[in-house]
C-alpha cells in the first residue's frame, strides 16, 4: 500500500492494517504514516523492506494472494495469474478485475477479509490472461513498423 488515500488517512490506515494477518512488504510512504500517525502493527504482520524489482516479482509469483492498491502490481499479478485484490474503491487497471485475476476490494476490512477468505478457501475469482497479454509486444510492434515502412 502506497496511495495517499489509504495511508494518509489515520482511520482508512488503521482498517486496512486491522484487515491483515499475513506478511508484506511496507512502502515508505505507508512505514512514515504509521509512525506519524501512532499505528502499530499487530505482531501477526511481519513487515519487510522494500525490495527490487525482479525480488518483488519472485515474491508475487509464489503467492497465493496479494493485496495491494496499486495499479501496476493488479497488472502484474493478472500477468502472473495470482489472485489479487485492490484495497481501492476504483482502480485505473479495470481490465485487471474485468478479465483478470484481481478483485477491487475497497477499504472495508469486512469486504477485504470475506474476498481474501474466498480465495485462499479455493472459492476466489479466477480470471484469465486478457487477450494480447501474451509477452510479445515487441513483435507486433515491429511488425506494424515493418508494414508501415513498406
Amino acid at each position: 500500500m502506497h496511495r495517499p488515500s489509504n495511508v494518509d488517512n489515520p482511520d482508512i490506515l488503521k482498517n486496512l492494517i486491522g484487515g491483515m494477518t499475513e506478511i508484506f512488504p511496507i512502502h515508505p510512504r505507508t512505514q512514515a504514516n504509521l509512525d506519524k500517525f501512532g499505528i502499530t502493527l499487530p505482531e501477526s504482520i511481519v513487515t519487510i523492506k522494500p525490495q527490487a524489482y525482479i525480488a518483488f516479482l519472485d515474491l508475487l509469483k509464489d503467492a497465493q494472494l496479494v493485496l495491494t492498491d496499486s495499479g501496476g502490481i493488479q497488472e502484474e499479478t493478472t500477468a502472473l495469474g495470482i489472485p489479487c485484490l485492490t484495497l481501492r474503491e476504483n482502480t485505473e487497471r479495470p481490465i485487471t478485475a474485468e478479465e483478470g485475476t484481481n478483485v477491487v476490494a475497497g477499504t472495508d476490512p469486512v469486504r477485504i477479509v470475506a474476498e481474501a477468505e474466498k480465495v485462499l478457501s479455493g472459492q476466489g475469482k479466477r480470471g484469465r490472461l486478457p487477450e494480447l497479454w501474451h509477452g510479445r509486444a515487441a513483435e507486433r510492434i515491429v511488425q506494424n513498423l515493418a508494414h508501415w515502412m513498406q
